[in-house]
């Protein structure tokens, strides 16, 4: 038998992955996507034995089906692996960003984090009458009548609002199911979350969005000791291959981030 030297024995460690920006399928620029975090999320499970993986969540939403992969990844690595799961909001996790946070185990905000947003949201332009004001004749040809749905050249039709009106209802529903199945007890009983609102801090707390206000260091050395380590895993970006594309691509997904964050004042 070998011996037991107590001064041997390891520091609790917590795996710490960033998940900042708008969630979208483009690995481009900050922007979240399954396939570009994969990697990442995988190596914050399997490195170093950790005692807990943490989540460090600022993200206005973006793509649900992007959000559900992701959630789903880390839901799969902490019961394989057996790692509980922390998120801690810093200024959003709204929409799918509060999807993400709601793969942790437990949600920890800030006094001034914005939480929730649990709805969907399709937004378009209408440029009919602009160019008709021009002369200028928009001319469509399909095969199959809802090929060219909701047109923004074309007056909006009504059959075309109902199809988009079930989309988003149905995808409205898988989050909805989401928040349910992680949060399940902890959710207000007397009052729907589930319209879109916003809550701040400590009301997201109260409704049981979030498990407390708390940050990342004080709340694993509280949970872990005082002597537990940090390891935090970052994507690489590169600078050389496709500058110029990623330059004009980054500066696309800036414009889209910044409109996401003007939603909830920031």
């Amino acid at each position: 038998m070998k011996p037991v030297f107590p001064f041997f024995r390891r520091a609790p460690r917590v795996n710490v992955i960033h998940l900042q920006g708008v969630i979208a399928a483009r690995s481009r620029g900050n922007a979240l996507s399954d396939r570009a975090l994969a990697p990442l999320i995988e190596k914050a499970f399997a490195r170093g034995r950790p005692s807990a993986v943490a989540l460090v969540v600022n993200s206005p939403g973006g793509s649900p089906v992007q959000s559900s992969l992701i959630g789903a990844r880390i839901r799969r690595l902490s019961e394989e692996e057996k790692v509980p799961v922390h998120a801690f909001v810093e200024d959003v996790a709204a929409s799918g960003g509060y999807w993400l946070a709601s793969a942790a185990d437990r949600i920890w905000a800030d006094p001034c984090s914005v939480l929730g947003s649990i709805g969907v949201i399709s937004s378009s332009f209408g440029a009919h009458e602009l160019i008709a004001r021009h002369g200028i004749e928009r001319r469509v040809h399909t095969a199959g009548q809802s090929k060219s749905m909701l047109d923004p050249f074309r007056p909006e039709a009504e059959e075309d609002v109902a199809r988009l009106d079930g989309i988003l209802s149905q995808i409205h529903e898988a989050f909805i199911a989401q928040i349910r199945d992680r949060r399940g007890p902890s959710l207000a009983q007397d009052r729907d979350l589930f319209t879109g609102e916003v809550w701040i801090g400590q009301s997201a707390v109260d409704l049981g969005l979030a498990d407390g206000i708390a940050h990342l260091k004080p709340k694993m050395q509280e949970l872990f000791g005082e002597k537990v380590r940090f390891s935090v895993f970052s994507r690489r970006r590169g600078l050389i291959p496709g500058l110029g594309a990623r330059i004009a691509g980054d500066l696309g997904l800036a414009i889209e981030e910044r409109a996401l964050y003007a939603r909830y004042g920031l």
